[in-house]
């Protein structure tokens, strides 16, 4: 047996790690040092905190082989550069830098891919989770009794911490309408700190949606089986350094999850919310035709066109924002998609006006007709715009 030696920078211990000729029999054995624990560190904006909360977990799991894995959605601050900076002198801190596209839940489940680790569990970079409950997750999982245990606000012991009463009602709003989608007595559904097991994980993968911030809730309403769970009390703490992420459109992002698993099997939620904003876009249509048309005195053609480009305008914007929300457009990039959204819509256009007509002109009544012109422009707009615009492919 031969073995290489390297020099642990934060320790300053040497380590004996196994060469690739440890093995017996053929079948290559476990290595002493393998990661059991990986801790998954979603970040935007959170440079100040990485350290904080690197010092603490090293408190906490003191004599644990674990790992912190920061998935970054590229923050301006250089939250990733400051990762990989310091992961050269703690080697059990690494980042990942997701570059045009944002999420907590894709963010998570992109951490948990990235690690070998049978155990990962998922914190705030803010530290408003309670760290210290990490090795008590770590040891109900390894008792065999449960698939995902949860720190939870919900239970004996556990509170909000000063939370407004708004925030109060609507996360008490959201966990009531978590149950249209699992069926369970988890207290809080809408924790965003838990640790689970890889078979857990991987038994919900290919059913995940990745849709909003609520990871937690994607992975029980997509485990093909009910999972083993315990929920450990903890007091939400208050912020220290940097800016909460949480805003009004949050909601939206949880009303997509929500819907991609109720109707995500027979229609993309995508695809819905999309048609849900087409729909804002005709009563802006009519509304600024009309405006132009009978208040301003302008001709048909010319109100026609005014009202086509805003309702477009209004599309793009609102798609942006909220369709797209994990892939949107800012700065210079947002004019250049518009003036796509611009050219995709009139090639729609064209599409919607041809297939009503031919369908007409089989003595097809008018209704089915438009009808089916409408389908054929909103999947083509939906399509094109997805795969060139916002690169959903």
């Amino acid at each position: 047996m031969t073995t290489s030696t390297k020099i642990r920078p934060m320790e300053n211990q040497v380590e004996t790690t196994p060469t690739m000729e440890q093995s017996t029999g053929g079948v290559a054995t476990k290595s002493p040092n393998a990661i059991e624990l990986a801790v998954i560190v979603p970040t935007y904006k959170e440079v100040e905190n990485i350290i904080p909360l690197h010092n603490l977990l090293c408190e906490t799991l003191a004599g644990l082989s674990w790992e912190m894995i920061v998935v970054d959605d590229d923050s301006p601050d250089g939250t990733a550069a400051h990762v990989r900076e310091l992961s050269t002198r703690y080697p059990n801190m690494r980042a990942i830098q997701r570059v045009g596209r944002r999420g907590l839940s894709t963010a998570v489940i992109e951490g948990m891919l990235a690690t070998s680790a049978p155990y990962m569990a998922v914190i705030d970079a803010d530290m408003q989770h309670d760290e210290r409950l990490l090795p008590q997750m770590l040891d109900n999982l390894k008792s065999g009794e449960f698939d995902i245990v949860v720190g939870s606000r919900h239970v004996d012991g556990g509170g909000l911490g000063q939370w407004s009463k708004d925030r109060v009602k609507m996360s008490e709003l959201a966990t009531k309408v978590s149950r249209l989608v699992f069926k369970s007595n988890l207290k809080d559904p809408m924790s965003g700190f838990f640790m689970i097991t890889r078979d857990a994980f991987d038994g919900a993968l290919r059913n995940l949606s990745g849709e909003g911030y609520k990871i937690l809730l994607d992975i029980f309403a997509s485990s093909p089986e009910p999972l083993r769970f315990k929920e450990l009390p903890y007091e939400f703490k208050t912020r220290q350094f940097g800016e909460s992420k949480v805003d009004s459109l949050v909601l939206w992002e949880y009303g997509a999850l929500i819907a991609d698993k109720l109707i995500g099997k027979f229609i993309p939620v995508r695809l819905f919310m999309f048609a849900a904003v087409g729909g804002t876009g005709v009563v802006i249509h009519y509304t600024v035709f009309a405006l132009s048309f009978f208040l301003a005195g302008l001709s048909f053609m010319t109100s026609q066109i005014i009202a086509t480009l805003v309702a477009m305008t209004t599309n793009y914007f609102f798609n942006n924002i909220l369709t797209y929300r994990d892939k949107r457009k800012t700065g210079l990039r947002f004019f250049t998609g518009l003036a796509s959204f611009y050219l995709i819509c009139s090639l729609g256009i064209f599409g919607n006006v041809g297939v009503a007509s031919m369908i007409y002109d089989q003595n097809i009544t008018w209704w089915i007709s438009t009808f089916a012109g409408l389908m054929i422009g909103t999947l083509w707009n939906y399509s094109a715009s997805s795969i060139f615009i916002w690169d959903k492919k």
